[in-house]
């Protein structure tokens, strides 16, 4: 097969393999890994046509810049609102495209979101660890020796894929708003109805202090009614633990297996994404619903992703001399002063 790489000439903090993470290793301790915004993930691979559970490089907000190698290769962009550029020219913040031998794109933070999911248009030649490449640095499973991706990294691809012809915009259909949605519990008995309320009411301030592990927030503490331990049990992704200092943090991606915090409530699934995108420094609210609600809204989210997105091919406006001195404009030249009808 055809191979290629993606070498990357710079990468900031943060910036990962990842995939939909390692399922079934939480009872051995292995914490489950995986993108930060599973629907950036799906939605990137979606648009190049792959599976999934494909394996993207994760970009946080120190942001990236990668060329091919060898031969061209197909990309996809999604996440955050980052500001995303070809050789210097904005693209989109969501665009699939082809990046050429000796072309550069890159991420740079952009108005809002934090995560962003680069889909790769073939394999990568990395080998997965528990039947996963997803990157945890804490533990040094998966990525390239488990370890983030740095300025330098060459990655190489094979059986590539050709479904991008021009740069274009993805469609990411409607995306919900407002506050991050939670189901209350499994442990909000240790919280009065008056603390509760408080963690509904306040706008919490997303914490510095803020990682894959958890997102930790900023705000005044909550009071514990009865004690701020408890025997340690599993956590889930988006389980928000409130420990002895009153203020909460939301577990994330590489959140440890168990934890001995009382848990006031639990992100839903479908707005682990939205939670993800949130960055250090701005403010969150959170809205209680029911196990119904929690359920239309994952329905919800499984049919807008059993769509693949639409891709709007660009049209470009930045002709230059040079551009147009490359291309073959000539190459039908005809004589209008000879006669049509000759021979």
């Amino acid at each position: 097969p055809v191979t290629a790489a993606l070498h990357l000439r710079f990468a900031g903090p943060g910036v990962t393999l990842q995939d939909s993470g390692r399922r079934g290793f939480s009872r051995w301790g292995v914490t489950g890994c995986g993108a930060m915004d599973p629907v950036a993930l799906r939605l990137a691979n979606a648009a190049l046509g792959l599976p999934p559970d494909r394996p993207v490089i994760e970009v946080s907000l120190g942001g990236v810049d990668l060329e091919a190698e060898g031969t061209a290769i197909d990309l996809a962009v999604v996440g955050g609102a980052f500001a995303v550029s070809l050789d210097g020219r904005p693209l989109p913040s969501a665009v699939a495209l082809r990046l050429e031998p000796g072309a550069r794109l890159s991420l740079r933070p952009g108005p809002s979101g934090a995560w962003a999911a680069i889909a790769i248009g073939g394999r990568l030649d990395v080998a997965p660890v528990l039947g996963s490449v997803s990157t945890h640095t804490r533990s040094g499973l998966g990525g390239p020796s488990g370890r983030a991706l740095m300025s330098g990294d060459r990655i190489a691809v094979t059986d590539l894929l050709r479904r991008v012809d021009t740069p274009s915009a993805i469609d990411l259909g409607s995306e919900p708003s407002g506050p991050i949605r939670v189901l209350l519990g499994p442990q909000d008995d240790h919280f009065a109805s008056d603390e509760i309320a408080a963690f509904l009411g306040r706008d919490w301030r997303l914490s510095p202090r803020s990682d894959r592990m958890a997102y930790a927030l900023d705000g005044e503490p909550l009071r514990h009614a009865r004690g701020h331990d408890i025997v340690s049990d599993a956590v889930a992704h988006g389980a928000i633990q409130v420990p002895g200092s009153g203020l909460p943090f939301v577990l994330m991606a590489d959140r440890q297996p168990t934890g001995g915090y009382p848990k006031i409530a639990t992100v839903i699934g479908a707005d682990l994404g939205r939670m993800a995108q949130i960055r250090p420094g701005e403010p969150v609210r959170f809205r209680a619903v029911g196990l119904a609600e929690a359920v239309a809204a994952r329905a919800a989210l499984a049919a807008r992703l059993a769509q693949p997105p639409r891709l709007e091919p660009l049209v470009r406006s930045d002709f230059t001399s040079e551009m147009l001195l490359a291309l073959d404009l000539v190459g039908a030249f005809v004589d209008a002063s000879a006669d049509p009808f000759a021979g």
